[in-house]
């Protein structure tokens, strides 16, 4: 017990350089939103009711450190335990691994950044934890549910990933599958809950046309639609059919773009975009499914850091929140970091080829894995390695081909590439 509170302490240490550095937590503009949602508290139309209250409930006022501190504690337990699955773990090995991954991979930058991010890959974590660890102990396996439903609930695009992974599952463990799919259902549950209570509408994400609506346009196959449709459908949209945004983001986030200029914006919006989206689809099912593989494959390599550091948007936004929010000494924190100055990208810079030379070595080593399946069966290492794969496909596809590709989705991700080889590195007697 001692041994395994020491790993997982020093282990997030470790994993929370990046903050350290900077002097602060890592901030985005959207930061701002979680912080909103649940201070206030408000509803914010296109991001669950979860991110939010668990930075509530572990800031208390005070800090953002509160909140930095605990990813980095989850996500060092969560090695320690992926460890234990596969053989014994050890103080030597857990900090051996946590350094190579706070130092040579991405991980380390999205445990410090305050985005729900950094569960995307504790969802492939927990699941793998739950449909191939037979050994853990009773209390572990409550801790890891919990785990497994916060990641899978903070980010729609979660669901896909978990899903992929209990695909996972059934496929080389078809006994677990009640086990891991438990999560999910309650993280459904919970989203249903959220949005009936906060929007009055029984949906898992009840605005997430428009999402998709902005992706079809950017990818040129909506106008045709609109072309076919109008003006006898009567939507809104109508008048956009000679200019439609040909990126997805000018769409969305542009106040003079389509779904800012509609009254009421994207929730009323919501409605009209799903009927487009439906009408696209069916009239074009081959090319809609073109597009999103192409998008899917483009998001697979983009995985840079960078998009994340720079104070773009924090003034007026996260900088209110935490004027409004917290002690006076917490905003001065901020303005004392490298973010606010534009001065951390540079840090991440220097970085940027060791990360690509130990990706390529652990790509290496999660093909050697993947090799093992037909050698050890569905042992718990190659059962990471199918998941750690799965987990990357289903991100790709859940943001590139359903948002936009953004080197930030895929990079919050790439880390398991080179952790599945050095968790399963070096195996001993399993632990019992």
């Amino acid at each position: 017990m001692i041994e395994t509170a020491l790993a997982v302490v020093l282990g997030a240490a470790a994993l929370l350089w990046p903050a350290l550095v900077n002097g602060y937590p890592i901030l985005f503009s959207d930061t701002h939103a979680f912080l909103v949602q649940a201070d206030v508290p408000r509803m914010i139309w296109d991001k669950p009711f979860a991110y939010g209250p668990f930075l509530r409930l572990l800031h208390g006022g005070a800090t953002l450190w509160l909140p930095a501190a605990a990813q980095a504690l989850i996500v060092s337990h969560m090695l320690w335990l992926s460890r234990s699955a596969i053989t014994a773990p050890s103080l030597l090995w857990h900090v051996s691994i946590s350094a190579v991954l706070a130092g040579l991979t991405t991980c380390a930058w999205f445990t410090s950044l305050l985005m729900p991010d950094i569960f995307a890959p504790l969802v492939v974590l927990s699941l793998f934890l739950l449909g191939f660890d037979d050994r853990v102990d009773r209390s572990s396996r409550l801790w890891i549910r919990v785990v497994a439903t916060v990641a899978i609930v903070v980010h729609l695009s979660h669901l896909v990933i978990a899903a992929a992974c209990i695909l996972a599952v059934l496929f080389l463990r078809p006994s677990r599958v009640p086990a891991v799919l438990g999560p999910l259902v309650v993280a459904v549950i919970l989203l249903i809950a959220s949005n009936l209570i906060g929007f009055h509408r029984f949906a898992v994400s009840p605005f997430g046309s428009v999402f998709m609506l902005s992706r079809l346009s950017a990818d040129g196959l909506v106008v045709d639609t609109l072309e076919r449709e109008c003006p006898k459908a009567g939507w809104r949209m109508c008048g956009w059919t000679a200019r439609l945004p040909t990126d997805s983001d000018e769409f969305m986030w542009n106040e003079r773009g389509p779904v800012w200029t509609t009254p009421g914006g994207p929730q009323v919006l919501a409605r009209e975009a799903g009927e487009i989206v439906t009408a696209t689809v069916l009239a074009e099912p081959l090319a809609v499914a073109k597009a999103m593989a192409g998008n899917t494959v483009r998001q697979l390599g983009m995985f840079a850091l960078g998009d994340t550091l720079r104070s773009t948007w924090l003034e007026g936004s996260v900088t209110n929140s935490l004027r409004e929010f917290f002690p006076r000494i917490e905003l001065a924190r901020f303005y004392a970091s490298l973010q606010s100055t534009d001065k951390l990208e540079a840090v991440a810079s220097q970085l940027a080829l060791p990360i690509l030379l130990v990706l390529g070595a652990g790509a290496a080593g999660l093909l050697v894995m993947l090799g093992g399946l037909a050698i050890h069966g569905r042992s718990p290492a190659g059962g990471l390695a199918v998941m750690v794969l799965v987990g990357l496909l289903a991100n790709a596809f859940a943001t590139g081909a359903l948002a936009k590709p953004h080197d930030r989705y895929q990079a919050r991700i790439i880390w398991l590439v080179v952790a599945a080889p050095l968790l399963a590195a070096l195996p001993g007697r399993r632990s019992g």
